[in-house]
């Protein structure tokens, strides 16, 4: 019981260090010559996420199974992915926009983890007999990874089209990425461009969120698959059935098919920019149906979150 107190405060300080992480990055955008606050952010993102893996760690121990049974273990592990995510992401793009657009999303899940969900929600249970099986780990632990990777390739979707109002950007191809990404500090901390340069950095930055949307989609797209086919595996062997139709089953069906349509147009159409966002855009509510909407819309097999 000590130990659960301990969880809940600590999950109740990372609530509050991703409130500063947001303000510091929002503060970071309107003030562009304070570039030490989207650092500051960042670390406190760091620090958020490593209080986050002590949480989910501390819970695999004392309850003995994978912290993934319930709810509220299953969005404390996504909040968890999303920044890991996105401190890649932004390491590798060397932008804080990344940060001012994820970290709020990541609050909003961490906040209603803790604050929305009911302590009984909160607690660890004993897991009920389907869920008594080794694929608890892997098929939970690929579809949480495919939801965070695939939510945060679909918001820079979403940022795509936000920063290009809705118009069809001429993309282009990209030959080196570095100078690609290095234009996006300079349309951030430089107030003295001209339009004619404004308008060629927009560009430049909309191809960069562009192609680490797609980039990011790629990554989640196989671990979807691989979540799905061993979902399926472990529904024979707790149901005797590989696919039952189940409501969480459907619409894992339709997210995959989703985002299957997004790479495809993008491998063998050449689709970029505006249509593929869109797309993208679109897999962002799928998933969220998916993985919350389901919980609200009806019962079914895959009912242990289930929001009464």
């Amino acid at each position: 019981m000590e130990w659960d107190n301990i969880q809940n405060l600590l999950s109740n300080i990372v609530f509050g260090i991703l409130l500063l992480t947001m303000i510091f990055y929002w503060v970071s955008l309107i003030l562009f010559k304070k570039p030490f606050l989207s650092e500051l952010g960042k670390f406190g993102a760091i620090i958020a996420n490593i209080l986050l893996f002590i949480i989910l760690g501390s819970r695999w121990i004392t309850a003995g199974y994978f912290p993934l049974s319930n709810l509220y273990e299953s969005l404390l592990f996504l909040t968890w992915t999303l920044l890991s995510t996105y401190l890649y992401v932004e390491e590798k793009t060397k932008s804080k926009l990344i940060g001012a657009t994820l970290i709020p999303l990541a609050l909003l899940i961490n906040g209603f983890a803790n604050l929305t969900l009911p302590p009984e929600m909160q607690k660890a249970s004993p897991l009920v007999p389907a869920l008594q099986s080794n694929w608890l780990m892997m098929h939970v632990s690929m579809m949480m990874l495919s939801y965070a990777t695939l939510i945060v390739g679909s918001l820079l979707s979403i940022l795509f089209l936000i920063i290009s109002q809705g118009n069809d950007i001429c993309i282009k191809p990209t030959q080196n990425m570095s100078k690609e990404i290095s234009s996006i500090n300079t349309l951030a901390y430089s107030n003295e461009l001209q339009f004619k340069t404004i308008q060629t950095s927009k560009i430049k930055l909309l191809t960069s969120i562009d192609n680490w949307s797609y980039r990011v989609i790629g990554l989640g797209f196989p671990f979807l698959t691989i979540g799905i086919i061993a979902g399926g595996v472990w529904a024979n062997e707790a149901w005797g059935s590989y696919w039952s139709w189940d409501p969480k089953e459907t619409w894992a069906l339709i997210t995959w098919l989703v985002f299957a349509a997004y790479l495809h147009a993008r491998i063998t159409k050449n689709w970029q920019g505006k249509k593929t966002a869109i797309l993208g855009a679109i897999g962002f509510f799928v998933i969220w149906v998916c993985y919350l909407g389901v919980n609200f819309l009806g019962k079914g097999l895959h009912s242990y979150g289930w929001i009464s």
